[in-house]
């Protein structure tokens, strides 16, 4: 458009749309000496291509051309079938094709001539990790093959199968009756009533319950001796109340029975199905003794404990009745046990072992010993007999007086004694102590281990803990089964 030239007032619809603004221009002298303006599609002056949507590409102005959309827009008239240079899904080629028609692949569009001829190493991309699995299950296999022929399967005879349907064997079970605390100052009195051991409901019932009163307030003195007492020693049969001193009897009664007239074992297996007790400071345990002790006074001769628990709950400091321990005990004295060296607890998962019953095992021969709750898989407790225990309880070499010690089981050579004689089988609930089962100072313990009035200060605390025992104070035991390994005692 020349702007000397006249136009409409309106310019038709299609004409606003589809014709580019003309430029200015500067005027250029012509031949006939007029100013003249440059004006039209062949002008290299053209509008800036990004000012419309109908103007040049970027790609166009580059190359100082015009698209072929603004040619026919001087005439008024565009044509509809000529595409425009760009557009939002990419730019048309010179012969009218655009790249990028879509922004997705189309199944079909794409050529894909790995499909018609393959890579012939391509298959070992699948074969190598095919091997890989064969080799790597044939060695799980071969290892799984010489594990379980590691694993001694031994052969068993049945000693006792208890359930306790018929009552309590006097024959088998043995109720034990002392008052001197069994070594670990334990605050109950064992007796043989039927108010701490009896049979309910075909279950075995050992619970604890208050002394009498009247033997505690007053100076008293009881003597159970030719009365049942079964321990060895004068202070196991007799104690007393000394008003003065503060001294008192035993504060609780508590049961304690034992297999050792009945039911022995060297190396075998041993399964209690048992519920523990609920109760601040009860002291329950499922444990083995040696028969004869031929190795000395405790802990020379051994002791295996199965499980060991504290009826406390489970904010005790210490852990209360959702954990149970197992541990040996051995060693030349009392002040030099090695227990610690294979202690372990276990942890029930959001329960307690008060709230159902739980299969409490050991499984025992020359060469091991575990323990195990529920089956022979879940192993608390497990220890290898592949050293004397005198070098495995790494014990000093002297005692505090400068005593040197003797190996009290050197004369056997044997990696197993102690524990290489029979064993009997105890079940109590003893309640306090002060060996340090339950330690100074936690979750308010009522007395003191080093005190003389230890008993007393417990008593004085009773309404406090008595009240914990009332609902589930007391162990019940559902079974009992020992079986001894073939090859000893006659088992073969």
């Amino acid at each position: 458009m020349n702007p000397s030239e006249p136009h409409d007032d309106v310019a038709p619809i299609e004409k606003q749309i589809l014709q580019p603004p003309a430029p200015k221009t500067a005027p250029v002298a012509g031949d006939n000496g007029k100013e003249e303006t440059n004006a039209g599609p062949s002008s290299q002056s053209q509008a800036d291509p990004f000012s419309t949507p109908y103007g040049s590409s970027p790609r166009d102005s580059v190359n100082g051309s015009t698209s072929d959309s603004q040619t026919g827009s001087a005439s008024g008239s565009h044509s509809r079938n000529q595409p425009a240079s760009a557009s939002s899904s990419g730019l048309y080629l010179p012969n009218g094709e655009k790249y990028f028609r879509s922004r997705r692949i189309k199944k079909g569009e794409i050529e894909r001539p790995w499909l018609e001829k393959r890579d012939p190493k391509e298959k070992w991309v699948t074969i190598i990790p095919i091997i890989g699995i064969l080799v790597g299950l044939g060695v799980a296999g071969v290892l799984i093959w010489e594990g379980l022929r590691a694993v001694s399967q031994h052969k068993y005879c049945q000693v006792l199968d208890e359930d306790f349907s018929r009552g309590l064997n006097n024959k088998i079970w043995t109720k034990e009756v002392e008052v001197g605390g069994y070594g670990n100052g334990q605050f109950e009195m064992t007796t043989n009533s039927n108010e701490n051991v009896f049979i309910e409901n075909g279950r075995l019932v050992i619970k604890p319950t208050i002394q009498d009163r009247r033997l505690i307030e007053k100076d008293t003195v009881v003597d159970l001796r030719g009365h049942g007492c079964t321990g060895p020693r004068w202070t196991d049969c007799v104690t007393g109340t000394n008003t003065t001193n503060g001294t008192i009897v035993n504060p609780v009664k508590s049961g304690r029975i034992n297999t050792k007239l009945g039911a022995s074992i060297k190396f075998g297996r041993i399964e209690v199905v048992a519920k523990l007790p609920e109760g601040d400071w009860l002291w329950p345990a499922i444990w083995m003794l040696p028969k004869k002790g031929v190795y000395g006074e405790w802990p020379r001769s051994g002791e295996i404990d199965i499980m060991e628990s504290r009826g406390n709950n489970y904010t005790f400091g210490q852990g209360g009745n959702n954990i149970v321990s197992s541990a040996l005990h051995f060693g030349p004295n009392s002040d030099n046990d090695g227990w610690w060296r294979n202690n372990v607890k276990h942890k029930v998962l959001h329960t307690t072992y008060s709230d159902d019953f739980y299969t409490f095992g050991v499984e025992w021969s020359e060469k091991y010993i575990f323990t195990y709750i529920g089956t022979r898989l879940m192993q608390v407790m497990y220890t290898h007999f592949d050293e004397p225990f005198w070098d495995y309880g790494r014990f000093p070499i002297s005692d505090a007086n400068g005593t040197r010690f003797q190996n009290p089981w050197a004369y056997k050579n044997s990696n197993t004694a102690p524990f290489d004689e029979d064993f009997y089988l105890i079940l109590n609930v003893a309640v306090g102590g002060t060996n340090g089962w339950f330690k100074d100072g936690k979750s308010g313990k009522p007395w003191v281990d080093t005190s003389p009035t230890a008993r007393r200060d417990f008593w004085q605390t009773r309404d406090q803990w008595y009240p914990t025992w009332r609902e589930r104070g007391r162990m019940e035991v559902k079974s009992v089964k020992m079986w001894q390994q073939a090859g000893y005692n006659g088992c073969f």
